[in-house]
């Protein structure tokens, strides 16, 4: 085994900073690391927690790390959270790091990662589910994946959490938005933060009727809705338990290996894209490719006819 890998494995948090790094920039280091750990992988819990900006989702995973830690001391908490990257600079202001309370940047228990979005759609950066897998390999039980936070599209997470918690707030004018985008459908655990404002127990009330419009992504499960003040833990050890429930709930049913198993697919569907359009470009000249794109900017072909061009004919079938 690669010695960054074996690092990682031991507990080093310096190394598991290093590798993420690796990972995140897709270097060769990265890809021999993911290599190395992925045998120690497919243990953790990953959870998934959206929803629309201002609901509080870091409030709340800061505070579900804590419930946990102090519930189980020798438990190692991951946290990634994922921020916008600005489509002018491509940078990001990782904003979450900084919201991070004292106590948890003190915890050795508790990692937490900042990525930027790097304009990937869908609420997640391209690297987070290779990130995912460096932290499960290194021991850390559950693993919260923190989105974007648009409220919209954020779909993606779904492909990659065992539990995806969905996070509103009273009085942020989301409801209706909410289930016309379908994010409630892939919700497993609904909270209602900031629950110490008047009108919580119209948002609870207006989710759970929405609940029962349409199925959530899971059948033999009914989606809880629960009430939190995050920023002073109400309602929290209530989250976690659901979170335990649901987790028992995935291995009682077979869902938690389904959902390995589709999600090692996706992988392998996008390795072979990624594998199969490098080998590709590298057999074209380069010469051939700005000819056509530059006949399709010019609008004298069109995309179709352009692909049709750059891409061998398929051959007939047997």
């Amino acid at each position: 085994m690669n010695a960054w890998a074996q690092r990682v494995r031991q507990g080093d948090r310096r190394a598991l900073a290093r590798v993420l790094t690796w990972v995140e920039n897709d270097t060769p280091e990265g890809r021999r690391a993911l290599h190395d750990l992925f045998t120690a992988t497919g243990r953790a819990h990953i959870v998934g927690i959206t929803g629309p900006p201002g609901a509080g989702k870091s409030t709340l995973v800061a505070a579900l790390a804590r419930h946990l830690r102090q519930q189980r001391p020798q438990s190692r908490v991951g946290i990634l959270a994922v921020d916008p990257s600005s489509p002018y600079t491509g940078g990001a202001l990782l904003g979450d790091r900084v919201r991070l309370p004292a106590d948890l940047v003190q915890d050795a228990g508790v990692f937490f990662r900042s990525m930027a979005s790097r304009g990937a759609q869908g609420g997640l950066a391209p690297a987070t589910q290779r990130a995912v897998q460096v932290l499960d390999a290194a021991g850390y039980d559950p693993i919260f994946v923190e989105t974007v936070g648009a409220g919209q599209a954020e779909v993606d997470i779904m492909r990659l959490a065992h539990t995806v918690i969905v996070v509103q707030a009273p009085g942020l004018g989301d409801d209706i938005q909410a289930i016309k985008a379908g994010i409630l459908e892939i919700a497993h655990i609904l909270v209602v933060n900031k629950a110490d404002r008047a009108d919580a127990e119209r948002t609870r009330r207006a989710l759970e009727d929405m609940l029962r419009l349409g199925p959530g992504p899971d059948p033999t499960w009914t989606p809880p809705v629960l009430l939190t003040v995050a920023t002073t833990g109400q309602g929290v050890p209530a989250v976690a338990e659901a979170l335990a429930a649901h987790r028992q709930h995935l291995h009682r049913t077979g869902a938690w290996q389904r959902q390995d198993e589709a999600r090692l697919a996706q992988a392998l569907d996008a390795a072979l894209r990624d594998a199969l359009w490098q080998r590709w470009r590298a057999t074209l000249p380069d010469e051939a490719y700005q000819a056509v794109l530059r006949a399709l900017q010019r609008r004298e072909i069109s995309p179709a006819e352009a692909v049709a061009r750059l891409l061998p004919p398929a051959p007939p079938p047997a």
